[in-house]
């Protein structure tokens, strides 16, 4: 068979998760790690603030702690066993980093520097604690290269800018995937006997959004079409802090170190929804008032935006009025030199994007759809299960945002992305090589690659009387409308209607470039797909959950429902239709209360 290619393990997708995957993994099998971008280029890269563990460089902290925020931040829908095993790993993983090479912040002393994150505290007085282990505001990007570099010193095989189409299953086991070489148009098929998928999120679907281009639910989706489960998928985090109008990211970090958020009014709003821990509350409690001081009249001059300020008066007054000190006591300040030293990404951003300096300026920002919870369901080891029976999928593992542990529940805690990617990745590897040692190669099909072949023929060939880009827009417009920070029956059902409209409009989309070398519009048509897919279960099961939780917050029903919907979501594909399952959510030490910040 022409391009065939044999692997012990094969990953697909090069971010944090796949590359720390692809490293353990080859240090017990062949490895392969198969990206549709250079990896480098991995939406990691736009991790900005931190990296959480209990290391307590600069004042008391402990592992506890950081598995009780965890699962007080996920409002209890996280499954307590992994997250307690997340937070425990995390000093040691944080440890491993600094020893393969990543430069993190220092302390005077020596040691890695941590700053305040939000829903990150000390449980004994409530008040924010520094937890997120930080390099400037770079921090992901640094991770990447870090892991990048190792993966080339213990000569991992790279495939880059190959798009995997399709997963093989022979007789209920992982035997490979079908990928496209850009370069060429090529099919390729990848025979393996474990397959890690690291494929990222799927944030592409909503209007605004921190995430990559390439962000468009690609493993979700082709697990979607062999009828595996996806878990929790109506839990999408809407990130707090975006840039107005353009969605990229500005740092939870930027808070951390002592900014604030302003309405339109000039007034400082934290204090009255978060009373605690104010600017530094959870996400979705902080995303959730932005929304409502913009929709009661509260808005920068009456649009949908408010401020954000760490100019260094602002910082000053601030932490004199919330009674924050440095780690010796004194008063907390930052110097115009300070900020440019910490967030200097973020001063750049604003500078080219906004024409705005906030060492003098106030930054405009909106909520930015940034995150999901939910994703292909797996074990603490990365392996994948099928039901509420956690039932193995042999051969095949997930880690990093496609995957859903649970570790995040409804809501994730800022910097705990980077620690679930470099601890599940690492674990993921590491199953999937000791699970290759054991297995043999499954036989392939006589013709692997010709789901992959029809996919694109019907792209090729469709009707043309629908527009790819066209199509897109609308789907990102619903559902940043109406599956978006806040919910409505009426809204969902609308957009599940609209987006089953969406979907058999695509069926007549037919792409103009014949070409083979690098046909963006056929991958983007292709990547279309996976999003209306996706975008689809975000909607269906989001409205199917009548409660509020986390990122999930529905208007119509407005409290937690413990009763009734403290459980995981699965949906999948049979014969056509979507079918909705439930899974017990595991609970060790801490029983569900409400959530105070």
């Amino acid at each position: 068979m022409a391009n065939l290619h044999q692997f012990d393990v094969v990953v697909v997708g090069a971010g944090g998760a796949g590359l720390m995957a692809g490293l353990y993994a080859s240090r017990g099998a062949k490895t392969a790690v198969i990206s549709k971008l250079y990896p480098t280029r991995s939406h990691t890269g736009a991790a900005q603030g931190g990296i959480s563990a209990a290391l307590g460089n600069l004042e008391e902290d402990s592992v506890e702690w950081h598995t009780y925020d965890s699962v007080k931040g996920s409002d209890y829908l996280g499954d307590q066993d992994a997250i307690e095993f997340m937070c425990q790993e995390a000093p040691q993983a944080i440890l491993e980093l600094e020893h393969m090479g990543l430069p993190f912040d220092r302390t005077p002393e020596g040691k890695i520097s941590q700053r305040p994150f939000g829903g990150h505290t000390n449980n004994v007085t409530g008040k924010p604690v520094r937890r997120a282990c930080h390099a400037a505001d770079r921090t992901g990007h640094m991770i990447l290269q870090t892991l990048y570099q190792q993966c080339l010193k213990n000569k991992v095989n790279f495939f880059d800018e190959y798009q995997v189409l399709d997963l093989l299953i022979v007789e209920g086991k992982a035997a490979g995937v079908v990928a496209v070489e850009l370069a060429t148009g090529e099919l390729h098929t990848f025979h393996a006997k474990a397959v890690i998928f690291a494929t990222g999120g799927h944030g592409r679907i909503f209007e605004v959004t921190s995430n990559a281009y390439a962000y468009t639910g690609d493993g979700a989706a082709i697990c979607l079409r062999h009828g595996l489960p996806l878990q929790d998928m109506e839990f999408f985090q809407f990130h707090p802090t975006g840039i107005y109008k353009l969605g990229i990211l500005i740092t939870e970090g930027v808070r951390g170190e002592g900014g604030v958020l302003i309405n339109g009014q000039g007034e400082r709003f934290m204090p009255k929804y978060a009373p605690t821990v104010k600017d530094l509350a959870s996400r979705d409690v902080v995303s959730r008032a932005i929304y409502t001081e913009i929709s009661e009249g509260r808005g920068i001059n009456g649009k949908n935006y408010v401020y954000l300020d760490i100019r260094p008066e602002s910082v000053k007054k601030y932490a004199a009025l919330d009674g924050r000190t440095n780690p010796d006591g004194t008063p907390y300040t930052l110097s115009g030199e300070d900020i440019l030293k910490k967030i200097p990404d973020i001063i750049d951003f604003c500078r080219v994007y906004l024409g705005v300096d906030p060492i003098t300026q106030m930054m405009p920002i909106q909520p930015t759809a940034h995150y999901t919870m939910g994703g292909i369901p797996t074990n603490k080891y990365g392996e994948v299960v099928l039901d509420d029976q956690n039932t193995l999928l042999p051969g095949l593992f997930a880690a990093g945002e496609c995957a859903c542990v649970s570790i995040h529940g409804a809501n994730r805690l800022g910097t705990n992305s980077l620690l679930d990617l470099v601890v599940f990745g690492k674990y993921a590897g590491l199953r999937a090589a000791e699970y290759a040692q054991n297995a043999g190669f499954a036989a392939l099909p006589v013709e692997p690659e010709t789901a992959s072949r029809a996919q694109f023929e019907a792209l090729r060939n469709g009707s043309g009387r629908e527009n790819a880009f066209d199509i897109a827009t609308e789907m990102k417009k619903v559902m940043f409308d109406l599956v978006g920070i806040y919910r409505s029956e009426a809204g969902m059902q609308q957009a599940v209607e609209k987006v089953r409209a969406l979907k058999a409009r695509y069926q007549q989309v037919r792409v103009a470039d014949s070409g083979k070398i690098f046909n963006t519009e056929l991958l983007n048509a292709w990547e279309l797909g996976n999003m209306l897919e996706v975008a689809e279960v975000v909607a269906e099961c989001a409205l199917n959950r009548k409660e509020s939780r986390g990122g999930h917050s529905r208007e119509d029903y407005p409290n937690r429902d413990d009763q009734e919907w403290l459980k995981h979501t699965l949906a999948r594909r049979q014969d056509g239709k979507l079918v909705i399952e439930y899974k017990p959510v595991t609970i060790t030490r801490y029983q569900p209360k409400a959530r105070v910040y």
